[in-house]
């Protein structure tokens, strides 16, 4: 029998988690210096999870090939 693919295990997701486990979250709070020792794991504040919003290149193309135009115009 073969596994059905939305039962895999990957290795990495292909796309970006909204959710952090705990580990994370504990070294999210050591990075922010929020994390005190000793401080039980259970009940911990939420972080927030930054994501990388990559833009297009094409709206860069354009503004600069508008700005050619619009040069040349004035000459």
């Amino acid at each position: 029998m073969s596994i059905d693919k939305s039962l895999r295990r990957k290795n990495s997701l292909a796309r970006a988690r909204s959710v952090l486990t705990r580990g994370e979250r504990i070294q999210k709070l050591k990075e922010q210096e929020k994390w005190v020792e000793g401080r039980s794991p259970f009940g911990l504040p939420k972080v927030r999870v930054v994501r990388l919003v990559v833009k297009k290149a094409k709206k860069e193309k354009a503004a600069e090939a508008a700005q050619e135009k619009g040069g040349e115009a004035k000459k």
